[in-house]
């Protein structure tokens, strides 16, 4: 009887772990967008410090983005339990302050004058001569990417609890834990492998006696690493769009029905240009995006203005 039960329990896990298998490979397919945009953000917002201190700050950085998966997995499954239609309105203020975020890089040039951001471009540069200025320049540096990971955090979370919605609490509890540790781990290790390209360049041309082809691999990634951080910087606003864009048109139903109809339009008879209507879709939300976010960028100004012109006639 005892060693029935034993074997009865073992087949029991053996079925939860395949469920959690066969739903982790699910939900990471699905996440996989995200993932991408994750990566893009996260390498351009930890940019910018000092060569020797970029691997504690990406290390920091990817603790701060477990300590928000820890907060996100029970506060999703307690949501999902409790008040379910409260996750989209959520998800939609995330995606708003990306949007915001995006937009407020964009205009930063038409909001500040010449005098700001040069003043601005003398603290950085202060910053990297600076140890004490160093230390708040990276604890922003770490606030900011943070608080940017803990709303692309809550859709890859999100997406996985719908991926995992009929299935078990404790099948979903694993599911979520997997794929928040998994992404986490993947993304912020990515993330250290870029930021360190031209560290490894440097080493390779440095240490390239005898061999022609390290000094070249060397030469080449020294040559590389700008144009990537550059790149990244961009990829990083672009994914504020689109990822923010896609939150806001997935929480109206009108507008995403619409745009999937007209990619359907696109798509119609499949063939070779079948691809041109998922393209359409990130375009419409990545435009949702800039929309939202330059809209956002004048009420937020506008009521500075207005708040600092009370103030001062008080």
């Amino acid at each position: 009887m005892a060693g029935t039960s034993l074997l009865a329990l073992i087949d029991d896990i053996a079925t939860l772990l395949d469920d959690v298998a066969t739903m982790t490979k699910v939900a990471a397919n699905k996440t996989a967008g995200v993932l991408g945009d994750d990566l893009a953000l996260n390498a351009q917002q930890v940019t910018g410090v000092r060569a020797e201190r970029e691997i504690p700050v990406v290390l920091a950085v990817a603790k701060g983005s477990l300590k928000n998966k820890a907060i996100l997995v029970p506060a999703a499954l307690l949501i999902s339990l409790l008040i379910p239609w409260a996750i989209t309105p959520l998800l939609m203020l995330g995606g708003a302050f990306l949007c915001f975020e995006g937009a407020e890089k964009l205009v930063h040039r038409f909001l500040h004058s010449s005098e700001e951001n040069d003043a601005h471009n003398k603290e950085k540069q202060a910053a990297l001569m600076s140890d004490v200025d160093m230390v708040a320049f990276e604890k922003d540096k770490i606030k900011g990417a943070i608080r940017t990971d803990f709303i692309l955090s809550a859709e890859i979370i999100t997406i996985t609890l719908g991926t995992v919605a009929e299935a078990s609490l404790l099948t979903q509890m694993a599911v979520l834990v997997v794929i928040a540790v998994a992404m986490t781990v993947g993304v912020y290790g990515f993330v250290g492998g870029l930021v360190k390209i031209d560290d490894l360049g440097l080493h390779l041309f440095t240490n390239s006696a005898g061999s022609a082809v390290k000094k070249q691999l060397g030469t080449f990634l020294l040559n590389a690493a700008p144009v990537l951080m550059k790149f990244l910087s961009i990829a990083g606003t672009l994914a504020m769009f689109l990822v923010g864009g896609g939150i806001l048109t997935h929480g109206i139903p009108a507008v995403h029905h619409l745009f999937e109809h007209w990619a359907e339009i696109i798509s119609h008879g499949a063939g070779w240009y079948a691809w041109l209507s998922h393209v359409l879709v990130a375009v419409l939300n990545g435009v949702t995006g800039v929309l939202a976010g330059l809209v956002l960028v004048v009420l937020i100004q506008t009521a500075s203005k207005i708040t600092g012109k009370e103030t001062a006639a008080h």
